[in-house]
């Protein structure tokens, strides 16, 4: 083992030996290079005054060389927040604005300890860097049944988990986290779950309610007291799109000191947040009551990011930091905000109106980007290809049962129609079922 990931386990094991058994073997191999063309070059780039040929850019009269074609299109920016490579961490100034976005959206970090968010290329990015570093083959990765499709990818192909999963409703329609802890305490043998908490969640579009969260945060110090090392990921992609009473904070405040066993992981971004889905900048940022861990859990990370994409894009994070920076970014998203609010308020208006009532039920929703129904009569498969090839209207089959709606890309005008398009597809089907 390399003596540099060497002395970050020990740090880490020192420092909380519950966190050193929730890595993997790849994150206790993993380390961040102290000594190689990285840090030469950032020596070099503080102390080389008169020439400095390290780093792999090309220079042309003191700037990043670049091409006119390019560059007259982004000529707000200096070349020099375009073209270089950014830290493997971020840029330094859009970590330092994003951290201050997370204390004032999430006022109950205020009294907490957390490191300093680190740049990746969006959230499944995110996602992946805590499936390297503390998943491992055969570990048990608990989401609920209704979650992105892209968890089977991110821990169950690529490290091996065993993905478990419970009911994301009760009988009551409301967070079941009766099922979340069944599934926590199964842990017990395991020693170890890896706990995925997606607020709003894709695909229904649902936030529990503070006493749910309350809930959600007891099962969690629960398991912890039990014995069971949590790794407790947030999966925030969707975060401040709450249009009704819910949660409106992540639960990564609640989580970030509340047991030594248990190791808050909030990812999130702009990706979502700030409408730049093509500019792939998200975060990700530990919890933790020790400086010396955070230190060390950032230095595993870096290597992580190192040894796949080396560092995220340049541009992107100058564009975020420039909006972040702006006196006009908060009204400007409060617009978009209500727009979004709009169409789901639209939404449930048709839906509370009995009009589809014959044909489907809907999954209880107040935030995000979708929706989903839960039909009575068709398959929703059936019903998807229907509705593709007849009405030219794209949605989601997730199950026999469900068909997810993303109101986020349908104008608020539009939603009517929409809607009666897919109840005219059910018809159909009903009818040829009938023949």
């Amino acid at each position: 083992m390399n003596p540099l990931a060497k002395q970050l386990n020990e740090t880490i094991e020192k420092e909380n030996a519950y966190v050193y058994e929730m890595l993997s073997s790849l994150g206790k191999q993993i380390y961040f290079p102290k000594v190689g063309i990285l840090s030469q070059s950032a020596e070099a780039k503080t102390k080389a005054g008169k020439y400095n040929a390290t780093i792999g850019t090309a220079i042309e009269k003191g700037q990043p060389m670049h091409l006119k074609v390019i560059q007259d299109t982004l000529s707000a920016y200096d070349p020099k927040d375009l073209y270089e490579y950014a830290p493997p961490a971020g840029k330094p100034g859009l970590r330092t604005a994003w951290r201050k976005k997370m204390l004032d959206e999430n006022p109950s970090l205020s009294n907490k300890t957390f490191g300093n968010p680190i740049v990746t290329n969006a959230l499944t990015h995110g996602l992946s860097i805590a499936a390297d570093l503390f998943v491992e083959a055969g570990d048990r990765v608990i989401i609920p049944d209704k979650n992105w499709e892209n968890y089977e990818l991110t821990f169950g192909i690529r490290r091996g988990a065993e993905i478990v999963t419970y009911p994301l409703y009760n009988e009551d329609n409301t967070f079941n986290s009766a099922g979340l802890r069944e599934q926590l305490l199964a842990q017990k043998d395991k020693g170890k779950a890896f706990v995925v908490l997606n607020f709003p969640n894709n695909p229904t579009g649902y936030t529990p309610g503070a006493e749910e969260g309350r809930q959600i945060v007891a099962v969690i110090r629960e398991a912890a007291e039990a014995g069971i090392n949590v790794v407790a990921v947030t999966d925030d992609a969707y975060f401040a799109l709450f249009f009704e009473n819910s949660l409106q904070e992540s639960l990564f405040g609640q989580l970030a000191d509340l047991h030594d066993r248990v190791l808050a992981v909030k990812v999130d971004g702009a990706t979502k947040e700030e409408y730049v889905w093509g500019f792939r900048v998200g975060f990700i940022t530990y919890a933790s009551k020790n400086e010396a861990l955070l230190s060390a859990l950032e230095q595993k990370t870096l290597g992580i990011i190192r040894a796949t994409i080396s560092s995220c894009s340049h541009p992107s994070q100058t564009f975020v930091l420039h909006a972040l920076n702006s006196p006009e970014f908060n009204a400007q998203k409060q617009e978009k905000f209500e727009i979004m609010k709009g169409r789901a308020n639209k939404v449930k208006a048709l839906l509370d109106s009995g009009k589809y009532g014959d044909s489907w039920d809907y999954y209880p929703f107040n935030s995000g980007y979708f929706m989903c129904l839960k039909l009575k009569t068709v398959d929703a498969e059936a019903l998807r290809q229907r509705l593709l090839e007849v009405y030219g209207v794209g949605t989601i089959a997730l199950s026999e049962t469900d068909l997810r709606v993303a109101f986020s890309c349908i104008d608020e005008e539009n939603i009517e129609e929409l809607f009666d398009l897919v109840y005219q597809g059910v018809r159909d089907l009903e009818t040829v079922s009938a023949k």
